[in-house]
């Protein structure tokens, strides 16, 4: 029976992305040797998107408060691409990696899987 998931963020600077989510984000990790940070990350769900583009995966982080988060994070130095938007399922925004990549964070409007 599967029983979690890995998800893996292919990074320019891996180094200062581990750094980020250990030390901006506070993830608890483990070190999988050699310094190879493996982060916890908080109870998660999958959504399936139709697309008529090229078909690609994204990572959005889930918080209670957008505009909470989004100035805890500013005041660490992040640097937000998007501004917060409303959506029907909820508020979004992005922020970028220092590796150069880029998560999406939303305060969902629906019911949250991970409750169930």
């Amino acid at each position: 029976m599967i029983n979690g998931a890995h998800v893996i963020i292919y990074s320019r600077d891996a180094e200062a992305d581990r750094a980020f989510f250990r030390d901006v984000l506070d993830h608890p990790h483990v070190d999988a040797g050699g310094g190879w940070l493996i982060f916890k990350l908080p109870p998660a769900e999958i959504a399936v998107h139709p697309t008529e583009g090229p078909e690609s995966q994204e990572l959005y982080l889930m918080c209670d408060d957008v505009d909470a988060t989004v100035r805890n994070l500013a005041a660490k130095g992040v640097e937000f691409t998007q501004p917060v938007t409303d959506a029907r399922w909820g508020r979004l925004t992005r922020f970028r990696l220092p590796g150069g990549g880029e998560v999406g964070m939303y305060e969902p409007r629906h019911e949250r899987a991970t409750e169930l």
